[in-house]
């Protein structure tokens, strides 16, 4: 009888000994997933993401030239691609005559009438008076000669109409005398004026079309990609490279509202990496959101799938140009170090 006691509580010890090591195992497990951290002790997990930038030309053209490559480091303002100018070159010159020869005209309006046009039109004037007088003349004496029948009524009309004539004359040379004198109107001269900045406009329209005609590189950056070549028509619609900024990068994270408390702006971090994990690199955090999401899908613990989340953004100085966009990346908090100095603008 002991013999079949003591196998049958071998048998239960034999049951209960893996059930209570299993159930220690899930315990513990589920513990560790929904412990909560403490600031001493809290971890992110995210990715690692930067600012990146589609550049196109500001026209449209043939590419003439694309002067770097895919990894490129570029400097900001360098030249990354040039388009055809044959066309552009002849409008430019053509933009500075007509601003040229409108500069010349006002000018000669604002500067009025010569001293030597002045006299001409006096000459002209003296010389419209002597051939008035003359006219005048002839007519009288044309009168006297019908008056005793030696002319014609004919010959009278015809001096009579010469003498009109003749003083039609003076009064124009009065006329132009007197606008020499005067000069231009003011009118003249605002029309002048205002189809010179018209000009000017044209001039410096075609002139930032020639600038644009070379593609600069906005900050300093990697190029990622470049997906147009020399020959291709250009676009504004048509990116040619995708340039991604160098320096400032971060770690886009999410945290549930029960850890949100534990954290604040000018926070203390680092940041490791797999391909880096003995080399971890200074960090702060620098943005929270304000407003709760729903779980982004590369979020996949249980814990955090169906839950109302917040993003945060951990902010790295990668001065070696280590990180890459999307890398995985470990966040430690450091909340007792000193708070890095977050500027504010207003």
């Amino acid at each position: 009888m002991d013999s079949a006691y003591d196998a049958g509580m071998s048998k239960i010890f034999r049951i209960l000994v893996p059930l209570i090591i299993v159930a220690a195992l899930g315990g513990g497990a589920w513990w560790f997933f929904h412990r909560q951290p403490t600031d001493d002790a809290l971890v992110l997990y995210g990715n690692v993401d930067l600012r990146q930038a589609s550049l196109a030309f500001n026209g449209a053209e043939r590419i003439a030239e694309v002067l770097v490559e895919e990894g490129d480091m570029v400097r900001k303002g360098q030249v990354l691609a040039r388009l055809d100018t044959s066309r552009l070159a002849p409008q430019v010159e053509q933009a500075e005559a007509t601003v040229a020869s409108q500069q010349a005209a006002l000018l000669q309006l604002k500067n009025g009438s010569r001293p030597e046009e002045i006299a001409q039109s006096r000459a002209n004037l003296v010389s419209a008076q002597a051939d008035a007088l003359n006219a005048k003349a002839q007519f009288e004496r044309q009168r006297l000669l019908t008056a005793s029948a030696t002319a014609s009524k004919q010959d009278l009309d015809t001096a009579k109409a010469a003498a009109a004539v003749a003083d039609a004359k003076v009064d124009v040379a009065q006329s132009a005398l007197a606008l020499s004198v005067a000069g231009p109107r003011i009118e003249e001269i605002s029309q002048s004026e205002a189809q010179l900045r018209g000009s000017q406009a044209q001039l410096a329209l075609v002139h930032q079309q020639l600038i644009d005609a070379e593609l600069l590189a906005p900050f300093d950056g990697v190029i990622r990609s470049r997906l147009m070549e020399p020959g291709e028509m250009a676009a504004t619609s048509k990116p040619v490279f995708s340039l991604a900024t160098r320096g400032i990068k971060w770690v886009r994270a999410y945290v549930s509202e029960t850890n949100l408390g534990h954290l604040r702006p000018g926070m203390r971090a680092t940041i490791a990496t797999d391909s880096f994990p003995d080399q971890p690199l200074d960090a702060w955090i620098g943005f929270i959101s304000p407003v709760a999401e729903f779980t982004p899908k590369s979020v996949e613990t249980t814990d955090l799938r169906t839950s109302l989340v917040y993003e945060v953004r951990i902010f790295v100085d990668d001065a070696k140009d280590v990180l890459r966009l999307g890398m995985p990346a470990t966040v430690q908090l450091l909340p007792d170090a000193e708070p890095h100095k977050i500027d504010v603008k207003p």
